[in-house]
């Protein structure tokens, strides 16, 4: 497990609202491509649900971080592809239920005009830092 730094606000800065605006600490970089609510045989899981395609992104990257030896409490910064920031709370919902939320990574939100997939709603990139 990796000793991270968090840093809510630095001087001058807004506090972020569920993300810290800094995040670092010293060890192994893993990068985990944008993840999206497909299942193990490429079904899209959740269609019109943005809860369920959020608890299948997170299912997903968890599954991707424990490949590479590293957990929800090794991300350092997540990024959130949407085609509508009205899902940002089912988003969050399902990232709460990761993450600590005491200390959360730093994060990124982006609405876009479409994923991959015209049922697909979201897509979540992690980077993750293992000690």
């Amino acid at each position: 497990m990796s000793e991270l730094t968090h840093i809510s606000a630095p001087q001058g800065v807004a506090p972020g609202n569920g993300y810290s605006q800094v995040v670092w600490g010293e060890g192994r970089f893993v990068a985990v491509s944008g993840q999206i609510a497909l299942d193990e045989k490429g079904d899209v899981v959740g269609r019109g649900d943005p809860a369920a395609q959020a608890r299948q992104v997170f299912a997903n990257l968890r599954r991707c971080l424990a490949a590479a030896g590293a957990g929800f409490e090794d991300v350092v910064k997540l990024t959130f592809f949407t085609t509508d920031v009205g899902i940002l709370p089912a988003v969050r919902e399902a990232r709460d239920s990761c993450i600590d939320v005491t200390r959360p990574p730093a994060s990124t939100a982006v609405q876009v005009s479409s994923l991959i997939h015209p049922d697909l709603l979201l897509e979540v990139e992690a980077y993750a830092v293992i000690r």
